[in-house]
């Protein structure tokens, strides 16, 4: 790591000094795929890297969970048979993922596994060894397992273990505000980043500015979670694809994101047994407390139907517009109606049963379940105790207590499936050195197995970490047109916060404005009329914000405006894409429901504004690539997906190839 200083011109004569470090290559974000990226470069002999993160307990990967957190991988117990290759067609068969990147997943997924296990991660296993499996979502085997609501977090909590131990040096409490990229020989590539110390003291953001140049970056700084107003994301994670997205990196399948019930109190999504002890449904007017309503059972032919319904919520979580008619998903859209259309507060009830609850009427699965969990009894809390207490105290701990007041709910964005497209390698298609690790890589496609995402984001970090150990261990950067790529990037971003000093703009509203858009149009619900008028008002809040800046009063104000700039470009980016899924006709899929006046009924209760188009599956087999330019020009693409990849090699061959690095090329 090499510390220095660089001077940029700052208009009438002025000049102005920034630090700047130079390392090999920085990773930006501390989830588990940042961290884990770190640990593979230094056991790789990467050893000049440095970890830019906005804290070690702040994002995704560490403040979040589920009611058992799964970590799906290839199958490890018994006398079941899997493979690679079976994996592998398990990723593929969700449609829309590329080939080989669903068999490097697969590949990699029991070295990056046992790397977890070996660093302390306690997956459950028996007494001769085995690691015991449970069926999740689009699992044909019983591959998924899980240590508990907490695993992401036991992940993170072993790899700041292992990155301590190593001695890798941290950065916390930096704000990424830009990314660094040069044109070598006319290809793009990346160079660094221009980050903000958030704990430099003073009012001045200037002096908070910090200049990164690296030869390799290591892109690790998750989903989007900052784009929506309904999310599950936790609140100390925006993310910053748009960063990325701005220097016209290529995204792909940027419309499959997966939505579904979850407290917004406390983000937390509501999934397992918080819904297969069926608690009460029930909508109060704005004020939480007055006129309160049951307000599901005229959608249903019977109280058993509707019970049973909400049961299924448990396996079925995310909202999938193949479980609308006659399926749990109707329960999403009737506390949507409920949440956006009537502007009233869903919440669960835990603290007795719905009017006109009789175990007798739930469907035989409900029924079995709940008699086998030794649970056909009582009040939801009293099920909820009986087989899950740990889920009560998990929201005590967050100063809620379910078995005293209701929960409040919404349909919530979880996880984008979608993101920044890379190669097998998980190297940017289109900006050399850039590798985008982790969730906000677009890897995955439609539909994937509960869990895929923490194998996706360990296995994609081994996976870089191993192509710039073997194929650009060297020094590349022209390090003159590095900085010079930063003083540009400085001049024009000083100047935007000159502009922020008068403008009218608060920096909430702003943020609030661009995540209500997203969330009406672009999350589970979606119609081509209100998609155009969304894309033409976000290009036009990204136009005002460039054009007036937000109010600043300081150091916090001045941070959340930068963080605006990329979030709101990025937030049009997204509904371009969205918007294009539907003028191709792709139709409902993955976790959105496209309304359309000429599709099938939603369900018999609901008007016919609720028609919706069913999937065009011709789409399974193409994925959509998206780039924007800086001004707002954004290409969308339809390409064919690979295939899965078919080698038989040999084994004297294949060892040949890996010994001479024929294999990163």
């Amino acid at each position: 790591m090499q510390k220095s200083k660089i001077s940029v011109q700052m208009g009438k004569g002025k000049k102005a000094t920034f630090p700047c470090i130079k390392v090999h290559t920085l990773i930006i974000g501390s989830g588990a795929a940042g961290l884990n990226a770190a640990v593979q470069l230094d056991a790789n002999g990467v050893k000049d890297i440095l970890i830019l993160t906005e804290g070690l307990q702040k994002g995704t990967s560490i403040n979040t969970g589920s009611d058992k957190q799964t970590y799906y991988k290839l199958g490890m117990y018994g006398e079941n048979n899997d493979s690679p290759g079976l994996l592998a067609q398990s990723f593929f068969n969700g449609g829309s993922m590329h080939g080989d990147l669903a068999l490097v997943e697969a590949s990699l997924s029991p070295r990056a596994f046992f790397n977890l296990v070996n660093l302390g991660v306690p997956f459950p296993r028996d007494r001769f060894g085995q690691f015991v499996g449970y069926k999740t979502d689009h699992d044909p085997f019983r591959r998924a397992t899980s240590v508990g609501p907490y695993t992401s977090r036991e992940m993170c909590r072993a790899l700041i273990a292992e990155v301590k131990k190593r001695g890798i040096p941290v950065h916390e409490d930096r704000v990424s505000i830009s990314l660094l990229t040069v044109n070598e020989k006319g290809i793009k590539r990346a160079a660094g980043a221009i980050a903000v110390n958030s704990k430099v003291k003073g009012k001045d953001v200037k002096k908070a500015i910090e200049i990164y140049i690296a030869e390799n970056v290591v892109f690790a700084v998750g989903g989007p979670g900052g784009l929506y107003k309904t999310s599950v994301y936790p609140e100390v994670h925006t993310g910053a694809i748009g960063l990325a997205l701005m220097e016209g990196a290529k995204a792909q399948s940027l419309p499959e994101s997966q939505y579904g019930l979850a407290s917004i109190k406390f983000r937390w999504n509501v999934s397992g047994t918080y819904m297969q002890v069926i608690p009460k449904f029930i909508s109060t007017a704005q004020d939480g407390k007055s006129d309160v309503r049951e307000f599901m059972r005229d959608y249903f032919t019977s109280t058993g139907e509707m019970n049973s319904m909400i049961f299924l919520k448990g396996y079925q979580w995310p909202f999938d517009p193949r479980k609308v008619d006659g399926g749990s998903s109707i329960v999403d859209i009737l506390v949507y109606i409920e949440t956006v259309l009537k502007g009233r507060r869903v919440y669960l009830d835990f603290r007795a049963n719905g009017d006109g609850f009789d175990f007798k009427g739930l469907s035989p699965e409900a029924h079995e379940y709940l008699e086998k969990s030794h649970a056909l009894f009582g009040t939801p809390i009293e099920r909820l105790t009986k087989m899950n207490e740990p889920a009560i105290s998990l929201y005590q701990d967050h100063g809620i207590n379910i078995r005293k007041e209701p929960l409040e709910i919404a349909v919530c964005a979880q996880h984008n499936n979608g993101g920044l497209a890379g190669n097998l390698w998980w190297e940017s298609i289109n900006i050399k050195h850039l590798f985008p690790v982790g969730e906000v890589n677009g890897s995955h496609g439609v539909y994937r197995p509960g869990g895929s995402a923490l194998n996706s984001g360990q296995a994609s970090s081994i996976r870089a970490a191993e192509f710039i150990a073997n194929a650009y261990k060297g020094k590349s950067l022209n390090a003159k047109s590095a900085k010079k790529a930063a003083a540009a990037k400085l001049g024009s971003i000083v100047d935007w916060l000159g502009k922020s000093a008068a403008s009218g703009m608060k920096w909430q509203d702003v943020r609030n404005e661009f995540q209500s858009r997203m969330s009406k149009a672009a999350a589970h619900i979606r119609s081509e009329k209100v998609l155009s008028e969304a894309s033409s008002e976000a290009w036009k809040q990204v136009r005002d914000i460039r054009e007036k800046g937000c109010r600043s009063a300081g150091m916090k104000d001045s941070i959340e405006n930068l963080r605006n700039l990329q979030l709101c470009f990025a937030h049009a980016v997204y509904v371009a894409a969205v918007l294009e899924t539907i003028k191709s006709g792709v139709g409902s899929r993955g976790s959105a429901l496209v309304l359309d006046d000429k599709g099938v009924s939603a369900h018999p209760k609901l008007g016919k504004e609720w028609k919706f188009l069913l999937e065009n599956p011709e789409f399974r087999n193409k994925v959509l690539e998206t780039a924007a330019s800086i001004d707002g020009k954004v290409e969308n693409k339809w390409v064919p997906r690979r295939e899965l990849p078919k080698d038989d090699a040999w084994f004297e061959t294949a060892w040949a190839a890996y010994r001479n690095g024929e294999i990163y090329k």
